[in-house]
């Protein structure tokens, strides 16, 4: 397997494991510790709660869906956004890339995936500071989105210049092992 295609592999598992797991974690928090209405909390931590909320809306709650036709129209729009960024992952060749976009695609199948079945997104971790909340309630597959949207944008303002570099090495890698095996 020449090595873009690996990097791409590894990118489609690294977005199944995400979806894996903010699927568990959903299932964990709501079913096993029965954190699945409003209200209901545990603390774990002096500064770390699960908190049951559900999010009707996309980012940071906005565009709430009121009616079921604004919900599937919220399935509908993500899911167009999830196969842009996997045809993106899938035309991409650096790892660094493939990593941060299959982040952003295992989060967003995991939203989805609520949206669909539930008519909102489960959400449960609640980072606090005292009353200070520096983020809203969120869950597995927003922290995943947020970290490949960080990555993807300090790749893009920080590393197109090496990553040029590892295009070329990559390519020369693929036009050597094609020349080896004539």
């Amino acid at each position: 397997m020449n090595p873009v295609m690996k990097n791409r592999l590894i990118g489609c598992i690294v977005a199944l494991v995400l979806f894996a797991l903010d699927q568990w974690s959903k299932n964990y928090v709501t079913k096993t510790l029965g954190i699945n209405e409003i209200g209901k909390s545990m603390e774990l931590l002096p500064i770390f709660d699960l908190r049951f909320t559900r999010n009707f809306g996309v980012s940071l709650g906005m565009f709430e869906a009121t009616s079921p036709e604004m919900r599937w129209g919220l399935v509908l729009v993500t899911g167009l956004i999830a196969l842009v960024v996997t045809v993106w992952m899938l035309r991409e060749k650096l790892l660094g890339d493939i990593i941060a976009l299959s982040f952003i695609l295992g989060g967003a199948l995991g939203n989805i995936k609520d949206r669909y079945e539930l008519g909102y997104v489960v959400d449960f971790a609640d980072l606090h500071f005292g009353d200070f909340r520096p983020f809203l309630i969120f869950n597995v597959a927003d922290a995943a989105i947020t970290i490949g949207v960080v990555i993807v944008l300090a790749r893009a303002f920080f590393m197109r210049d090496n990553d040029d570099k590892e295009v070329d090495d990559l390519m020369n890698t693929k036009a050597a092992d094609a020349a080896e095996s004539k």
